[in-house]
């Protein structure tokens, strides 16, 4: 009988491709893939360290599957990931039940690990991040629809706030037949969107070819047949180039849809944080993006209370939002990363405050959605079919506007069915706060 393995990701679609990949070579050592608890003889929690809250889910989360294998419900608990990257000896000295803790460059000895684990041998192996895989076959989590196209690993930005160089290392960018020959992979299996990630996507080829490569690998990526999707994350402002801008603009299968994380808006603190783009670079990019795209969807980012955030530096942040009214948008409270710059400088803003400075971004953020929203109404949109709740009789999936998992829904009604994976024009006909309400064709 097969060993059964049930994987349990955490954190960002890029630890996600990471755990599909480990997941493939188990599948191909013969291990079972489980989508259950159902007599689970090892399991792999697949963690994050970004920020407090994910470091506290992927403890949790750990805790969650020793308690299941002391009921004697799991076998092996196999950690793997960022966590284990970061904070590999304090989980095995904290948390002695653990069967193994690695890092994240010991990812491609995955069915080994796991082996050991079963016959009940201790692993804790922090091989260079460097040799983590960039590539293999994945089994993938998400649906066969989609998928997650990794390009790069690591980052070379330093951001004073962020842990990520030192967890997983400099700025690696695949080459571009690896991901072409990844993407051919995936369309023949059925993906019709591909969304781009790396932690920096705009810093693609730089390293290996010595200039920004992504708009050169979208023109690639848009002649594979199957894909009709393309969508990018994570792009910094700075980076994103009049030729990019051109491909996203004039190339059919590429969305209008950019994610710019910019986490500021006041050159003082942007400075601090060791960003690399004013406030007036990024109102050019948008604009740019804007003027060439008027139907673009900009999603960012912020961070509020940052080391030396006063009323002043708070109040540009908020004007900006306002000012620039972005169809989607997240702001989270600072929070100090051991070892990183931030956690060291003075001013720290209290707890209170931090939280009181998001409420009222977030705040402005929902009314100017709920505008932009409204403004849909009448409107048809594209939308790719996700799911079916029978008990309203209703559709659910996301159009160009939305990414998985962070943005809203379009909910819809048809009076033909349909398949999860197909792509339906729909009209507009209502808003439920985030959500858009709407049918196919006239009842």
């Amino acid at each position: 009988m097969k060993k059964r393995v049930l994987f349990v990701s955490l954190g960002c679609p890029k630890n996600q491709v990471d755990g599909e990949v480990m997941l493939a070579k188990l599948e191909d050592a013969g291990f079972e893939i489980a989508e259950d608890f159902e007599r689970i003889d090892a399991v792999l929690v697949n963690t994050c360290a970004f920020i407090d809250s994910a470091k506290q889910e992927a403890i949790d989360t750990i805790l969650e599957m020793v308690g299941l294998k002391q009921d004697g419900l799991v076998g092996a608990v196999i950690v793997t990931g960022c966590l284990s990257e970061r904070y590999g000896e304090e989980i095995l000295n904290e948390i002695p039940d653990v069967d193994a803790v690695v890092g994240i460059g010991a990812n491609a000895d995955i069915v080994q690990i796991v082996s050991d684990a079963l016959e009940g041998k201790k692993t804790n192996v922090f091989p260079p991040k460097e040799q983590l895989p960039l590539c293999g076959r994945r089994v993938l989590t998400t649906p066969d629809y989609w998928a997650y196209l990794k390009i790069a690993e690591g980052c070379s930005n330093c951001c004073t706030y962020c842990a990520i160089p030192s967890i997983r290392g400099g700025f690696r960018s695949r080459t571009k037949e690896d991901i072409l020959d990844e993407a051919q992979t995936l369309a023949a299996q059925g993906v019709k969107e591909l969304i781009l990630v790396a932690q920096d996507v705009t810093g693609y080829g730089i390293d290996l070819y010595g200039e920004y490569k992504l708009a050169e690998l979208l023109n690639g990526l848009c002649e594979i047949d199957g894909i009709e999707w393309i969508r990018l994350l994570y792009c910094y402002p700075d980076k994103v180039t009049d030729e990019l801008i051109e491909v996203m603009a004039s190339q059919p299968k590429v969305l209008h849809y950019i994610d710019l994380p910019l986490q500021h808006a006041d050159n003082k603190i942007l400075s601090a944080m060791n960003r690399h783009c004013t406030r007036e670079q990024a109102t050019e990019v948008i604009e740019k993006l804007r003027e060439r795209m008027p139907d673009i969807v900009i999603r960012t980012t912020f961070i509020a209370g940052f080391p030396g955030e006063g009323e002043d530096e708070f109040e540009a942040l908020a004007e900006f939002v306002n000012a620039m009214e972005f169809d989607r948008m997240g702001c989270f409270e600072y929070s100090p990363q051991e070892g990183t710059p931030a956690a060291d400088m003075d001013d720290q803003v209290d707890d209170d405050v931090k939280a009181r400075r998001v409420e009222v971004i977030m705040q402005d953020q929902y009314e100017i959605n709920m505008v932009k929203n409204d403004e849909l109404v009448g409107k048809t949109l594209r939308v790719l079919v996700e799911d079916y709740d029978s008990y309203t009789d209703s559709y659910v999936g996301r159009s160009y506007m939305d990414a998985p998992d962070i943005d809203g829904k379009v909910v819809f009604t048809s009076r033909r069915d349909l398949n999860n994976g197909e792509f339906v024009d729909v009209e507009i006909i209502g808003v439920n706060e985030y959500d858009l309400i709407g049918r196919v064709g006239k009842k």
